[in-house]
C-alpha cells in the first residue's frame, strides 16, 4: 500500500493543485456562491464516504422535523436518473439512490429531493406549494456554487482527515484547510473507551479556528432487528444461520458489534453502494438468513423475496455536549430565519 501510494503521490500534488485554486477562486468570490433567504444545513466530510454523514442528517431531521417544514437535498448517488426529482417512500432505488429513499421511508412529513445540481435543486425545491423552510444539504460539502449557513463536517475516529493524504493517493475530496468552512466538526465513531487525554490529542492534530467547536459521537445499535413482519430481538438470530451482507463505505463496527452479540454468521462484503447483479441476487435468495444494514435493506428488499431479510437500525449518539450542538444547530435556524 505505501508503494501505490508513493506511485500516486505526483497526481495527488496535480488534485491539490486544483481544488486549492478552486477553492480560493470561491473564497476570493471571483466563483461566486449562492445564499438563499432561508436556513440551509450542510452535513459532509472530506474524504470519500464512511464517516457517518446519513445518520448525522438523520439526528439534525429528527431535531427539526416536529417544528419546522425540512426537505433534504442529495445528489442521489447511485441512481440511474439525472436531474431534480422528488422522492417518494415507493420510489425504486435505482430512480432515486438508497439514502434519499432511506430518508423518505423513515420520516413521513420529510420532504426528500435528489438533483446533482444543489443550485437547481434548491430552486425547485422553493416552487413547491408546500415548499421547505429549512433545507438540510446532505454531503454538499464541496459543493461550493451554494452557501450553506452552517456546515458540519464529519471526520471519522482512527481515519482523521488530518492523517490522510488526497485523492489519489488518498481518499481526501480536497486539501485539510477546506475544513476551515466548517462551524462544527464532528469526530464520529469514537468507541465507548474515548478518553479526555485522546479527545485532547484530537483536538490538537485537527488544529481548529478559534471559531470552531469541535464534538464527539459514536454509534448507537438498537436492541431490535427489522423486517417486513416488524421487530424481534437481535439475539434471537443466534439459532439462524446468518450471513451478513453488506454494502457500505466501511462495515467494520457493524460487523464487529454484530460479532460482539454471540450472533455466528458469514460475512459477504460488497463496495458501497453495489449495485447487485442477477447472479449475486440469486445467491442471497438461496440463504436462510441475511442480516444488513438499513440502507442496504433499502436496496435489497425490493429484489430479494424468498429469503429472511433483517436490518439492524443505528443512531449517532453525542458524547458530550449534545446540549450544545443543538443549541447551535437551533441558533442557526433562528438566525437565518430572521
Amino acid at each position: 500500500m505505501r508503494k501505490l501510494r508513493l506511485l500516486l503521490f505526483p497526481f495527488s500534488i496535480i488534485y491539490y493543485v486544483v481544488t486549492l485554486l478552486r477553492n480560493r477562486l470561491y473564497n476570493s468570490d471571483i466563483l461566486s456562491s449562492k445564499k438563499y433567504d432561508l436556513p440551509i444545513i450542510c452535513v459532509g466530510n472530506l474524504s470519500v464516504g464512511g464517516t457517518g454523514k446519513s445518520p448525522m442528517t438523520e439526528y439534525i431531521i429528527r431535531l427539526l422535523v416536529n417544528d419546522s417544514n425540512v426537505a433534504t437535498l442529495s445528489r442521489g448517488y447511485g441512481r440511474h436518473t439525472k436531474g431534480y426529482r422528488d422522492v417518494s417512500p415507493s420510489d425504486p432505488v435505482r430512480k432515486v439512490g438508497d439514502e434519499p429513499l432511506q430518508f423518505a421511508q423513515k420520516f413521513k412529513e420529510l420532504s426528500v429531493a435528489v438533483c446533482e445540481d444543489r443550485q437547481l435543486g434548491i430552486e425547485t425545491l422553493l416552487t413547491k406549494e408546500n415548499k421547505p423552510d429549512i433545507i438540510l444539504l446532505d454531503d454538499a460539502f464541496q459543493h461550493r456554487k451554494v452557501e450553506a449557513g452552517f456546515n458540519v463536517l464529519l471526520t471519522a475516529y482512527g481515519d482523521l482527515y488530518c492523517d490522510d493524504y488526497l485523492l489519489p493517493a488518498g481518499n481526501l475530496r480536497e486539501p485539510k484547510s477546506g475544513a476551515k468552512r466548517a462551524q462544527v466538526i464532528v469526530v464520529t465513531k469514537c468507541p465507548d473507551t474515548l478518553t479526555i487525554d485522546e479527545e485532547r490529542e484530537i483536538k490538537n492534530k485537527l488544529d481548529l479556528s478559534v471559531s470552531q467547536k469541535l464534538f464527539f459521537s459514536k454509534i448507537t445499535y438498537d436492541a431490535q432487528v427489522f423486517s417486513t413482519k416488524g421487530g424481534v430481538q437481535l439475539n434471537s438470530l443466534k439459532t439462524k444461520k446468518v450471513t451478513l451482507v453488506t454494502g457500505i463505505a466501511n462495515p467494520s463496527l457493524f460487523v464487529q458489534h454484530i460479532a460482539l452479540q454471540g450472533v455466528s454468521f458469514t460475512h459477504k462484503q460488497y463496495k458501497d453502494h453495489h449495485n447487485f447483479s442477477k447472479n449475486e441476487l440469486e445467491e442471497l435468495e438461496e440463504l436462510e438468513c441475511i442480516l444488513t444494514t438499513e440502507k442496504d435493506y433499502v436496496r435489497l428488499r425490493p429484489m430479494l423475496k424468498k429469503v429472511k431479510l433483517f436490518y439492524l437500525p443505528i443512531k449517532i449518539e453525542l458524547i458530550k455536549d449534545a446540549a450544545l450542538f443543538d443549541a447551535m444547530i437551533y441558533n442557526c435556524v433562528r438566525e437565518e430565519k430572521r
